[in-house]
């Protein structure tokens, strides 16, 4: 019990360094230097010199209670600024997977759905002619069909399919939903759980990194807007913020489609288990009769 309980003090201190410590105390850095230099004197190292020299002369630097003191109110502010950082990172998390609610979210649905419908309009024409092409074996059938891949890939760069999300990453998550419950009639949101039991643990390890990397990716997003804030008092905070938000929006992205092609992975390796688990005959394949009546039982109707 002695040596569980000091290898769980060691993840946990290990957690709490690498989540809260090291970049509230980076961040508190940065914002005792924008408070220092200001937008005026925003690359005059010879300021920080003189302000770190006149710390160091004070009085209680030379005093160990003054110090330990100190030491304690720095890392306790670090970690009220990592906290907050998470606290704004899970925010950010829920707006990316949020449903739309307001006249915001619902502009934004919108428009997002408008411009899948006319790339899913574009794909289809470019489909039909490329069809008809390679039917009266036309010399331009591979341009066409070279065409219709094209806009086949536009419209699932904006999504895979029809939009119901405010935004990009809310639509890649559930996106596995409405595929497997086209492919075979399974209600993936009920039969999660099932599956999830039934997953090997290398595949529920993956899965869990895939969503990991989703909040991390929303936790550096976060820091890059607690940076942004500090551009009121120093300007180059501008660029560490940008840089540090689109890098969180990149890597949510990946994170996003991860996830979701590992969720859609897991329905179509396992479902035959899960049907079978459940008492429902499936020789093969699943198949649609099968997964309905999976998600009959499973959702227990009365």
């Amino acid at each position: 019990m002695n040596a569980f309980l000091g290898a769980l003090s060691g993840k946990l201190a290990e957690r709490w360094l690498a989540l809260l410590a090291i970049p509230g105390l980076v961040y508190l850095v940065a914002l005792a230097t924008a408070v220092t230099l200001g937008q005026s004197h925003w690359n005059n190292t010879g300021r920080l010199r003189t302000r770190l020299d006149s710390l160091a002369e004070a009085p209680g630097a030379h005093s160990p209670g003054a110090l330990a003191v100190a030491a304690v109110a720095v890392l306790a502010g670090a970690a009220l600024t990592g906290t907050a950082a998470q606290a704004l990172g899970a925010l950010i998390e829920r707006t990316w997977l949020m449903a739309p609610r307001g006249p915001l979210t619902r502009l934004l649905t919108a428009r997002r759905l408008r411009r899948w419908r006319a790339a899913d309009t574009d794909y289809r024409t470019a489909l039909v002619a490329a069809g008809r092409a390679r039917l009266r074996g036309r010399d331009d059938a591979d341009a066409l069909t070279g065409e219709a891949e094209a806009r086949y890939a536009e419209r699932n760069r904006i999504a895979l399919v029809r939009p119901r999300h405010p935004f990009w990453t809310g639509d890649r998550v559930t996106a596995p939903d409405q595929r497997v419950w086209r492919a075979y009639r399974l209600d993936l949101t009920t039969a999660w759980p099932h599956l999830w039991l039934l997953a090997p643990d290398s595949t529920r390890t993956e899965l869990s990194t895939a969503r990991g990397s989703l909040s991390a990716a929303a936790r550096l997003s976060a820091w890059g807007v607690a940076y942004l804030l500090l551009a009121i008092w120093w300007w180059p905070a501008a660029f560490i913020g940008v840089a540090t938000v689109l890098t969180g929006l990149s890597r949510g992205r990946t994170a996003a489609a991860s996830f979701a092609e590992l969720a859609e992975a897991l329905a179509d390796l396992h479902g035959r288990d899960l049907a079978t688990a459940v008492g429902v005959e499936c020789a093969g394949r699943i198949t649609a009769e099968v997964g309905d009546s999976v998600t009959r039982l499973l959702s227990k109707p009365d």
